[in-house]
């Protein structure tokens, strides 16, 4: 006789990025046992421009999950969600999606943005830690909405960030949670830890919902399924380290942009921070993170093109260019090298000004962007970190795999801990660590995290 097989309790986690949409599944050591990735076509919204196709991602995950639950090998103790923020869904009154997933890189109209300042005034923009950025201010969006789509603005009860849209979908409970309304949204006034007065002056009440923290579950819609109700992805990627480390660290997270997050610093943004771009989140337990960042992943895609067309290479070619110390050493003494300082206030990257036709091979020009890039990164960093008295500084996503970066950053800060981590799917982890206690009967394992030192 065989001996029947028993299903292992998991936690299922959809993250969806703008890019990737993903379907994880963690066992009760975090071990992931499964993953599904899908690339969606984007549609065209009421005006024209590219948006995620929103009935097309309901189905994926309603499908997904609905196959998941029928798979012998797992019995879904969790299911929780993670995914970008500054994106509305807007459900009408029959629980319906009222308007279009409108795209956050959608251009915000200057004359708008004129008559909210005249109405709101600008200080609006460091009383919700938001830099002025348009349809990435989540909250603008809904602005827009009443102003030039009067009649689909009237039709909206609840607007839900994606990431509750998407818990909204198995609880059909219409909430706000902490991180999606504390990122950049505009909504939340950080000195007042509550919504931003113009918020209620101009009537927006399907966000008004009080916001939750990330840990909140529904137990009552499946039975044995505790239900996150979602959270941010940049914040669900701090959790395995806020959950793993006591001591005081900032995590620079790489990828298209390159964040530094210090969930230590809680002084109030200034106006010369937020003119950096420096802004604040809030924590799954509603605390302020500190956060300043430079599009550095978007600018190494551009300047590695460039040199592998001027030095006839593949475009890869950097992943074979081995640290060499002694080029660093030639490269300092015979270029004038940004520092810090002047970095502060340049958002391009110094080499974009920088001659190629002075680097006699890729090495020479590649390890130069590098240390321009890291001289930008070091300011970002230095903006971040305030003075807090961080000792560790993790580095997770794409330049962590990046020696010559890490080895130059580590040389920067030779008086910290400088650690490239590696962690699979940090954000769909952190989204299943939040809610950890609903779903999982163990304790969360010590090595989560894997960490290697630069000296």
């Amino acid at each position: 006789m065989t001996e029947k097989k028993t299903s292992t309790p998991v936690c299922a986690v959809f993250d969806i990025g703008k890019t990737n949409k993903k379907l994880l599944v963690f066992d009760q050591n975090y071990e992931l046992l499964k993953e599904e990735q899908v690339q969606l076509e984007e549609r065209l919204d009421d005006d024209g421009y590219p948006s995620d196709d929103l009935l097309q991602l309901t189905n994926w995950i309603k499908n997904s999950f609905q196959a998941l639950s029928q798979n012998p090998d797992f019995t879904i103790k969790g299911l929780n969600f993670s995914a970008y923020g500054a994106s509305f869904v807007h459900l009408d009154g029959n629980a319906r999606p009222a308007t279009a997933l409108y795209n956050y890189l959608k251009p915000f109209p200057k004359p708008l943005r004129k008559s909210f300042l005249e109405k709101h005034g600008s200080d609006v923009f460091r009383e919700t830690a938001s830099p002025d950025l348009g349809m990435l201010n989540s909250g603008l969006q809904l602005y827009w909405l009443k102003e030039q789509k009067p009649a689909l603005f009237h039709q909206i009860r609840y607007s839900l960030h994606l990431p509750q849209y998407c818990s909204f979908l198995f609880s059909n409970k219409a909430i706000a949670e902490i991180t999606s309304v504390g990122c950049h949204t505009m909504l939340w006034d950080f000195d007042k830890n509550n919504y931003h007065a113009w918020v209620e002056a101009e009537h927006l009440h399907s966000v008004e919902q009080a916001p939750m923290l990330s840990n909140n579950v529904f137990t009552d819609v499946i039975p044995n399924l505790a239900i996150g109700v979602g959270i941010h992805d940049s914040s669900a990627a701090l959790v395995p380290y806020l959950k793993t480390f006591d001591e005081d660290f900032i995590l620079l997270s790489t990828g298209t942009w390159a964040i530094s997050l210090n969930p230590f610093n809680d002084t109030p943004l200034t106006s010369s921070e937020l003119a950096k771009d420096c802004l604040c989140y809030l924590n799954y337990e509603g605390k302020p993170v500190k956060a300043s960042r430079i599009f550095a992943g978007n600018e190494h895609e551009r300047q590695i093109k460039h040199l592998a067309s001027y030095f006839n290479v593949h475009v890869n070619y950097y992943k074979d260019v081995k640290f060499d110390s002694n080029l660093i050493v030639y490269l300092r003494n015979k270029f004038k090298q940004a520092t810090p300082d002047t970095a502060d206030v340049l958002l391009d990257c110094p080499f974009v000004e920088r001659n190629i036709n002075l680097f006699k091979s890729y090495e020479e020009a590649y390890h130069q962007f590098m240390l321009d890039l890291v001289a930008q990164q070091i300011a970002s960093l230095k903006l971040a970190i305030g003075r807090t008295d961080v000792r560790k500084i993790f580095v997770d996503g794409g330049f962590s795999k990046n020696e010559i970066y890490m080895n130059l950053l580590a040389d920067a800060f030779f008086n910290k801990q400088v650690f490239a981590s590696e962690i699979a799917q940090a954000s769909a982890l952190g989204a299943a660590l939040v809610i950890h206690e609903h779903w999982n009967t163990q304790q969360i394992p010590e090595q989560i995290i894997n960490l290697k030192r630069y000296f």
